[in-house]
């Protein structure tokens, strides 16, 4: 796992979460959904996440002043087949209507043991992994992928990026742990994250972005441009630019795109890229899958072997004894407590951003109120 890079002053979450609300409202969305997706976006600062929270709001605003999100949009039920449903987020905002099809698709699996929601016409909803939480939360299984707009992940042998960061997201329930929760992009690194080194001033890992030659990046603003400006380069996919693991990188990237891309209906970035109108709404796909474990096994038995094989993860002699060996989601549930108990820190520039959309929009600034 890289190392959070964030720094800054910290941040109250109450206050991010207030400042996300305020302007969200001020864009115009309903106050119910923008309660829903405040709070998505702090719990994944929270999660050390920095990438998906609250610097989201700067591409939020963009997509908003040009048409092509439609802030006040209500999600709607387009086909409901009982253990199925397709969801139309009406051009929205991702965060609500993915909220609802993952509590939707654990009602389902309640219900028929499984439960599976599709989601056409979003936007960015933000880490997947705070969707797959919400499944293991309820005592469900919860798997959540998602299609992508940016076309940033460059193939096996190519030059030109084709495929977005597609996110794959995975949460299992225990009972005496935490539950189990993988949150990944199918690239070497999402993103926001090359963003965040950006906004830090923080050099870009050896291997996470190449230019146009395959050639490794590690300035943060040459890194940033590759990613978000340039036609050429871009992030490599996971298993890193070494071309056994970055075909197979690569072959999941597409395995998650038919699921939440294709499956709904939704656009593939190579093709829709051909109009470059920016009102155009993303068109973005979502595929959130809940599992009841009661409907394969007895009342509480898949939780105590989940426990079992995570206290043995546990007990693995660590090559570090100051960094004992952790399980996917411990990590962000450690960075959780920290900063729930400290804040979270957000950088200057990321404040000065900030207070941009605050002037722009009408909404109040909160985050430093006395600086």
């Amino acid at each position: 796992m890289a190392k959070n890079v964030t720094t800054g002053r910290k941040v109250p979450a109450e206050a991010i979460r207030a400042q996300i609300l305020g302007i969200l409202t001020a864009w115009g969305m309903p106050r119910e959904n923008a309660e829903t997706t405040a709070r998505v976006m702090v719990e994944t600062d929270l999660l050390g996440v920095d990438s998906h929270g609250l610097s989201m709001l700067m591409t939020y605003e963009d997509g908003v002043a040009a048409g092509r999100i439609k802030i006040a949009a209500q999600p709607k039920v387009v086909r409901d087949t009982g253990p199925t449903a397709l969801l139309d987020a009406q051009d929205g905002l991702g965060h609500p209507v993915s909220a609802l099809a993952m509590n939707m698709a654990v009602d389902k699996a309640m219900q028929w043991g499984v439960g599976i929601v599709g989601v056409v016409n979003s936007h960015h909803f933000g880490a997947a992994g705070a969707y797959a939480r919400i499944a293991s939360a309820r005592g469900a299984i919860g798997m959540v992928t998602s299609s992508t707009r940016g076309v940033t992940m460059v193939p096996t042998r190519g030059t030109m990026p084709v495929l977005g960061t597609n996110p794959l997201a995975f949460a299992a329930p225990a009972k005496r742990n935490n539950a189990f929760v993988l949150d990944m992009a199918t690239t070497t690194v999402a993103a926001g994250k090359v963003k965040v080194h950006h906004l830090n001033d923080a050099p870009v890992p050896e291997g996470w972005v190449v230019d146009g030659a395959g050639n490794s990046v590690t300035d943060p603003h040459e890194a940033n441009a590759f990613v978000f400006q340039r036609p050429e380069g871009g992030i490599t996919p996971v298993g890193g630019i070494e071309e056994k693991g970055s075909a197979k990188g690569y072959g999941l990237a597409m395995m998650v795109h038919i699921l939440g891309g294709a499956l709904m209906g939704a656009s593939f970035s190579p093709i829709r890229n051909r109009d470059t109108r920016k009102d155009l709404p993303h068109n973005i796909g979502h595929f959130f899958m809940a599992i009841n474990p009661a409907a394969f096994r007895e009342e509480g038995a898949f939780e105590a072997d989940l426990d079992d094989v995570i206290d043995i993860l546990h007990g693995t002699p660590s090559a570090h004894p100051a960094e004992p060996v952790l399980v996917a989601g411990e990590p962000e549930d450690i960075m959780h407590a920290k900063r729930s108990a400290e804040g979270v820190p957000v950088p200057d520039s990321l404040d000065k951003l900030i207070r941009g959309i605050c002037d722009r929009s009408g909404a109040p600034y909160l985050l430093r109120p006395n600086s």
